[in-house]
């Protein structure tokens, strides 16, 4: 909490005439940094972005960059995931406060009690989880390759698939393996309205529902395309359809405009009348906020070198098998 007010205390002393636009790019260049930023940020912030992409992307691109500096944009576990995978490289992050639901709901200690209550059984955790959680995992997985690696699982092997129970059970009737499911889920993705979408379709007929598979059983099994963020962008690409009820948080909408122009973006309402569509911890990460962790080297993200080992022995089993 200090270090939210001490933030928020200094943006608002930040010089209104300041172009924020340009003094990023500009501390960008003389820190030798690179700017990661996922789907679901807001847009200013994904324009300045030196990639954009879905869990997967994210990590890969912060596995080969050569920059000296990453700042992410994105949440606290994206972060973590590329100091991980790179332990020399200062890796920033707009503010530490931007967490997850599913990486707060799933405890190390937790799990890993679960798992030795499992014995013989791989534990696969999607990539939305701690560095505490990915060190006692096998194998992570994103919602773009869960059901490849899930496929390279000797049949006679016994799987957990933690934290995401709506993700576990799409895999698993994709798959067909029965695993045994840590019963998270995601804030966002479990808001969203069966019976809202339901009446949307009736006003759009022609629309077709995308939905990202951390969405709740009633809303996939309506859906005309299931996948990762990636995978939707893709779809609304080259999909000859001219109108979609998107399913997933609406940050993803930003790309999808500008890739796919002319077509009728729908995002899907929530239960209540609230914003409760858009992830309240991606949202955290402003513009302000990118500059300053930029200007000020900090917020830093940090890990203990042993969780940080053995995190990335399950981040490079996933990397390998996605290729």
């Amino acid at each position: 909490m200090t270090e939210t007010l001490s933030t928020e205390k200094t943006i608002s002393k930040i010089d209104p005439a300041l172009n924020l636009r340009q003094e990023i790019l500009k501390l960008k260049k003389e820190l030798n940094a690179v700017i990661l930023a996922h789907y679901y940020q807001e847009s200013e912030i994904q324009d300045l972005a030196d990639f954009i992409g879905d869990s997967l992307q994210l990590a890969q691109n912060a596995e080969k960059t050569d920059a000296d500096v990453i700042v992410f944009a994105g949440v606290h576990f994206m972060a973590e995931t590329a100091k991980i995978l790179n332990p020399n490289k200062l890796v920033l992050l707009p503010d530490l406060n931007a967490g997850c639901s599913l990486a707060e709901g799933c405890p190390a200690d937790l799990l890993l009690k679960f798992k030795n209550q499992n014995p013989g059984h791989i534990l696969i955790s999607y990539i939305n989880c701690s560095a505490d959680v990915k060190a006692i995992s096998d194998i992570i997985c994103t919602s773009s390759n869960a059901v490849k690696i899930v496929e390279q699982i000797p049949k006679d092997t016994g799987i957990i698939f933690a934290p995401d129970k709506n993700l576990g059970n799409w895999v698993m009737k994709k798959t067909g393996r029965e695993m045994k499911m840590w019963q998270g889920a995601c804030i966002v993705h479990e808001t969203f309205s069966a019976k809202k979408i339901f009446e949307l379709k009736l006003k759009h007929p022609n629309a077709k529902l995308i939905a990202h598979p951390e969405c709740e059983e009633q809303v996939l099994k309506n859906a005309d395309f299931i996948g990762s963020t990636s995978s939707l962008l893709n779809f609304v690409i080259t999909d000859s359809s001219k109108e979609f009820i998107v399913a997933t948080e609406p940050g993803i909408l930003h790309q999808m405009e500008l890739k796919a122009p002319g077509k009728k973006l729908i995002p899907a309402p929530p239960e209540s009348s609230c914003a409760c569509n858009e992830c309240p911890y991606m949202k955290l990460n402003t513009l302000e906020k990118l500059y300053l962790c930029m200007r000020n080297k900090k917020p830093e993200v940090t890990l203990d070198e042993e969780i940080r080992k053995k995190a990335y022995l399950s981040l490079k089993r996933m990397l390998e098998m996605s290729k």
